[in-house]
């Protein structure tokens, strides 16, 4: 059967359905593979490596050598966006993320758009040198986290599971918080800008947490952010293709394609295969297998990969997961998927 290559995974972004379905996966590079850890060591903290192009570019290329993915996704951190800001982002180890909060309207006096640039272009740098580097039939993502789920960090200081902070301001003063999220869809369109015209092919917003709000909430803060990012990348680059990834959205979905324009979305694990079967008229869709039946393998992971092929068939479809990889993911088993997804 042919390789899928890099003209196909823009076909089927573009609505066409192929067979197999190409295949990359959420932090395809990362700490499950042993190469991604040596280079870690080599490299010091988790944000020396992401603003160290040389070895971005090299952790990002590895995974394409040893699985041969359709795509490469750009390593980088969506909290790549507040730490340009200004807002002061460190990785403790073992913990995740730490920011010095910003919680009102009065804060957002600490956070300077126009200090964005210098940073954005080191990523922009890692970029080109992926493009320069990535096989000719290998696509290159680029990403951005969305506007609310980089708030709720931002707001936070930190991951939660149930983004208190951000929603609470939300509620108390929808205008302040609204001028956080404008200033989150300004930037991050200009952080898109560049990686685009540094070299990647399309790219993906990651909207993790989008599943806290309730409907009217998820409207204001999700879908329309989305639109108006989406509609900013159209008029500059008519031609790249942007995957939505709003993470717990299940039946606002639809809605979602519908207002946003996003081409192709981007589906979890707890999104029902007859919901994505419903999608897909309406845009691409991406996923959604369990990152923990990759950890698993074997015959589970079999049937599921099987189940999500057919259920697809006939359909524009990306294989993906339902979220990123975890650390304790044999690459035995990724190097399975690859297979069983082709086979």
């Amino acid at each position: 059967m042919d390789h899928p290559t890099k003209r196909t995974i823009l076909e089927v972004l573009a609505g066409r359905a192929l067979k197999p379905p190409p295949v990359w996966l959420m932090r395809q590079a990362g700490r499950y593979l042993p190469e991604y850890r040596a280079v870690r060591e080599t490299a010091g903290g988790f944000l020396d490596l992401c603003y160290a192009p040389k070895l971005a570019a090299e952790v990002t290329l590895q995974p394409i050598r040893r699985f041969g993915f359709d795509a490469a996704i750009l390593f980088a951190d969506i909290l790549l966006v507040p730490d340009a800001l200004g807002q002061g982002v460190r990785f403790v180890e073992g913990e995740g993320p730490r920011l010095d909060p910003v919680r009102s309207a009065s804060d957002l006096g600490r956070l300077d758009p126009g200090k964005t640039s210098e940073k954005f272009a080191i990523v922009a740098e890692t970029v080109a040198r992926v493009r320069q580097d990535l096989p000719s039939e290998t696509a290159l993502i680029g990403f951005c986290g969305s506007p609310w789920t980089v708030a709720t960090y931002m707001a936070g200081g930190r991951g939660s599971p149930d983004q208190a902070d951000a929603r609470l301001w939300a509620y108390r003063d929808a205008d302040g918080f609204a001028r956080l999220i404008e200033l989150l869809v300004e930037v991050s369109v200009a952080y898109l800008d560049l990686q685009i015209c540094a070299g990647a092919d399309c790219v993906q917003l990651f909207d993790s947490w989008a599943g806290s709000l309730p409907e009217d909430e998820f409207d204001r803060w999700v879908t329309m952010p989305t639109r108006t990012m989406v509609a900013a990348l159209k008029q500059k680059h008519p031609g790249v293709p942007v995957i939505g990834f709003p993470r717990g959205a299940g039946q606002k979905a639809e809605r979602y394609i519908a207002e946003t324009g996003v081409d192709a979305i981007g589906c979890d694990t707890a999104m029902p295969l007859a919901l994505m079967q419903d999608l897909a008229p309406h845009a691409v869709v991406q996923g959604n297998l369990d990152p923990l039946l990759l950890v698993a393998g074997g015959a589970a992971m079999a049937e599921r990969v099987g189940e999500i092929k057919q259920a697809l068939a006939g359909q524009p479809h990306i294989f993906n997961l339902g979220h990123g990889i975890v650390p304790q993911t044999p690459p035995e088993h990724v190097a399975e998927l690859v297979k069983l997804v082709r086979g």
